[in-house]
């Protein structure tokens, strides 16, 4: 038994219901239109493409490089989120709480942590492609590809050609662990945000 007369696997539950909750309402948010772009989880460039964008500011054409691709980058991961949800909640159901107890009784945020780190690499996998059909869709890719190409012609410039694929779906990624922490939170400090009798029963656990 749990805490407070609760198996573990009625925990574990609860546990899995408030992580449903949180992406639900996390991959609703990021993927309106500007819900990366104007939000804390907005998708910078990484260190070295910054460094391509700054040597092309004076490259005609390629002037706004880095204001154009933060929108690209942006716009491609608000794109992908809206189909995060089932990846996530698969994600979610096939979860085994070693300790449901102490996750319940733990930080405000271990019942994420104990989803990203049991689920992080296989979520990856799945979501990765979904990134890259993102970034094709609204022409990131091949916009970077002139980019580096037209930087990679300077003279006296270290050849670049950074991974965007993987920075934006770790970043993406990165995204929706911070929506579902969030609402965790919620979850946990506010008995309003418990919207079940399930989560109500959970929670309350903690509480005392």
């Amino acid at each position: 038994m749990g805490g407070g007369g609760l198996s573990s696997e009625e925990i574990g539950k609860g546990l899995k219901e408030a992580l449903e909750v949180g992406i639900s309402k996390g991959s609703d948010a990021l993927a309106q239109k500007g819900g990366y772009l104007n939000s804390v989880y907005k998708i910078m460039l990484p260190p070295e493409a910054r460094a391509v964008s700054d040597k092309l500011k004076a490259v005609p054409g390629f002037n706004k490089v880095e204001a154009d691709m933060i929108e690209k980058l942006n716009a491609a991961a608000e794109d992908a989120a809206t189909r995060a949800k089932p990846i996530f909640v698969k994600a979610i159901t096939a979860m085994t709480f070693a300790d449901a107890l102490n996750i319940l009784m733990g930080e405000k945020n271990a019942a994420t942590v104990y989803l990203k780190k049991a689920t992080l690499e296989a979520l990856y996998k799945e979501f990765n492609p979904i990134i890259v059909a993102s970034l094709d869709k609204f022409g990131a890719r091949k916009y970077w590809s002139d980019a580096t190409t037209a930087h990679n012609k300077l003279p006296f410039v270290k050849k670049a050609n950074p991974d965007l694929d993987d920075y934006v779906t770790r970043s993406a990624l990165e995204g929706l662990f911070g929506m579902v922490e969030t609402k965790e939170k919620d979850i946990r400090q506010n008995t309003g945000s418990r919207t079940t009798d399930l989560l109500k029963k959970v929670f309350a656990q903690q509480d005392k």
